[in-house]
């Protein structure tokens, strides 16, 4: 793990500070799974031009609803999505990195954290298996966005994509958008 004051190039090439894991944040983002769901064990923010990135690793030791299948899956692959944007979002807030959460603090991102935080569109394809027990994650803030509902109030527009590998050639690829509800 890099010291944190090191920096580190971004999914997109571009270099950032690295905040090495909060952990600390990290048991209190985990908090509302179930122990045995708890899938995220680090997670190193960088930042850079108002947005910011995190790499993961992720460890499952027992599926928490389907007996072995070898691989990682589709429901396992979102819950750990869910866990490293939550940890990423939370670490943004803390350290003021994201732009379009420069007024949160981190008790609004306790308030809005289950509630208020909508997943819009997720794609994810798999190239190759990936092991489950040991595996990595990055994931990247490509936008975020103000935007406007009809009916609903303002809203934070965010695109992301994420990528997972594993230390045999595993690997998943995808795309998520987000919706931030509530935050008037």
């Amino acid at each position: 793990m890099n010291p944190p004051s090191a920096t580190a190039d971004r999914a997109d090439g571009s270099p950032g500070h690295v905040h090495p894991t909060d952990e600390e944040l990290l048991a209190r983002v985990l908090a509302p799974y179930k122990p045995h769901c708890e899938y995220l064990k680090s997670a190193e923010v960088t930042a850079a031009d108002g947005l910011s990135s995190a790499r993961c690793a992720f460890a499952i030791g027992e599926s928490c609803y389907i007996d072995d299948t070898g691989h990682l899956n589709s429901v396992e692959i979102n819950i750990a999505y869910n866990q490293m944007m939550y940890y990423l979002v939370a670490k943004s807030v803390k350290e003021r990195l994201l732009t379009g959460f420069e007024e949160w603090t981190l008790d609004d991102f306790w308030r809005h954290q289950l509630p208020d935080i909508l997943i819009a569109r997720f794609t994810a394809g798999f190239r190759r298996p990936i092991d489950p027990r040991s595996f990595t994650g990055e994931m990247e803030f490509r936008s975020v966005t103000r935007r406007a509902s009809g009916t609903g109030g303002p809203f934070l527009h965010a695109r992301t994509a994420f990528r997972y590998r594993d230390a045999h050639g595993g690997r998943s690829d995808g795309e998520a958008t987000l919706a931030f509800v509530n935050i008037a």
